[in-house]
């Protein structure tokens, strides 16, 4: 007798020492899981470790297409490597339908007298369900599938493999839904590159296809200014006034694509600010309606080093000074200067006109892509209204800052860059070496 309750104990001790190893091995998979982005993976490792817990032979995993309105075979054991079960739909009234609809958890001790039994896919691959155990797979109260362990090994299934399947179907959920989402999100990422991409070739195109016309038209209204006749003179200076106009709308198409400026594009080089000054000094003289403001762009007392690419500093730059030519009544200045930051490792280099002014409530909206002030139906000034934000988006890749003060409307606005500063390099001399003008101011 004593025997029979020592064997009883021992019995029941490796019962609950199996039930703690299941439990503990449960907790592991829902570390796993949780780590596992990919869908096909996950599924494997989610099949892998039911066969292990429930003791079977095979175990699969069937999704609900909410689009097609179908139950189907995501993944099974069965297979060996056989990939045809994988998108096979199961009719409704089959046990997983069933398990799919009422939500509840399906038993079977012997399929093979079980009407419910969807024996076709067996035949197909070769496979024999003898027991099945299902439960439905429920994320935040929504189906989305079903979990099966296929032929209990020994006896039939019990009580406790009801729980542990149930507890790994909630994991399994979870970590389905969360792969599905990466999946979606990266498929709309790529759909958004494709999109990008063909952006940038229709702009590409496009700019190439109206330089070329608009080139010739160019050259034409410039030999038509030095006409005799004052009339003809007057309409080829408003067909050239309008050419430079398109030509900078085409160049803002094309630097759209610096909207997304990456470090890794940058080409650096160690630059003293009166380089970029001096630059910037050249640019200015093709600008449009240069000759109708009084441009001072200052040498830098205090000169000191930057590191920065200079092609994409001076677009910056040139934007800032085009931007406050454009918002400037003709006789009135604007000032382009340079001053320390708030620390000896930074630069700020400024831009002041006596413009229209910002209101307050503007400043920060300004340097969002395609936003105007003015409404598009009765604004005065041109523009696709990127200039700033492409001037934002290359300041900030350099490691710097970009704003806007202006005390309102009528008041004028500057528009100031901060940029950190570089040691002087060894030999004392830049890294390029370009001719120098010497600014105006």
């Amino acid at each position: 007798m004593e025997n029979m309750d020592v064997q009883a104990l021992q019995n029941r001790i490796a019962q609950l020492e199996n039930q703690v190893a299941v439990l503990e091995q449960l907790v592991d998979v829902s570390v796993v899981l949780n780590s596992r982005m990919q869908l096909d993976p996950l599924l494997k490792h989610i099949m892998d470790v039911a066969v292990q817990i429930m003791s079977c032979d095979a175990a699969s995993v069937l999704l609900w297409n909410n689009k097609k309105q179908q139950l189907f075979f995501a993944a099974s054991t069965t297979l060996d490597n056989d990939n045809s079960l994988i998108g096979t739909p199961v009719p409704m009234d089959s046990i997983a339908g069933e398990i799919l609809r009422t939500k509840e958890i399906v038993q079977v001790d012997d399929a093979r007298t079980d009407p419910r039994h969807y024996d076709k896919v067996g035949e197909d691959i070769g496979f024999q369900t003898r027991s099945l155990l299902g439960v439905p797979m429920t994320y935040k109260n929504k189906v989305i599938g079903v979990l099966e362990a296929i032929n209990k090994r020994t006896g039939k299934w019990t009580q406790e493999d009801r729980r542990y399947l149930k507890i790994l179907a909630a994991q399994a959920a979870v970590a389905i839904e969360g792969a599905q989402l990466v999946m979606e999100l990266r498929r709309a990422n790529e759909e958004l590159n494709e999109v990008d991409q063909l952006k940038n070739n229709f702009i590409a195109i496009a700019s190439h296809e109206l330089r070329t016309p608009l080139g010739v038209i160019m050259g034409y209204a410039s030999f038509l200014q030095d006409h005799e006749d004052k009339d003809t003179q007057s309409h080829a200076s408003k067909v050239l006034e309008s050419a430079l106009r398109l030509r900078k709308i085409i160049e803002d198409m094309v630097n759209l694509r610096y909207v997304k400026q990456k470090a890794s594009d940058l080409h650096l080089e160690t630059l003293r600010v009166s380089e970029l000054f001096d630059s910037l000094w050249m640019e200015s003289q093709s600008l449009i309606d240069v000759d109708l403001h009084e441009i001072a762009i200052k040498k830098p007392e205090n000169d000191v080093y930057v590191s920065v690419d200079h092609t994409r500093m001076m677009m910056v730059l040139t934007n800032l000074l085009n931007n406050a030519i454009a918002f400037t009544e003709p006789g009135n200045s604007i000032q382009v200067e340079s001053g320390p930051g708030l620390t000896e490792k930074e630069v700020r280099i400024r831009v002041t006109d006596k413009g229209i002014g910002i209101d307050p409530k503007q400043i920060e909206k300004i340097f969002e892509e395609f936003y105007q002030v003015e409404d598009h139906m009765v604004r005065h000034h041109g523009g696709l209204g990127i200039g700033l934000s492409i001037s934002r988006a290359i300041v900030e890749t350099h490691g710097g800052r970009i704003w806007a003060e202006s005390a309102g409307i009528g008041q004028g606005a500057s528009f100031i860059v901060s940029l950190p500063t570089v040691p002087a390099p060894q030999d004392g001399k830049s890294s390029v070496d370009d001719a120098k003008v010497t600014p105006e101011g």
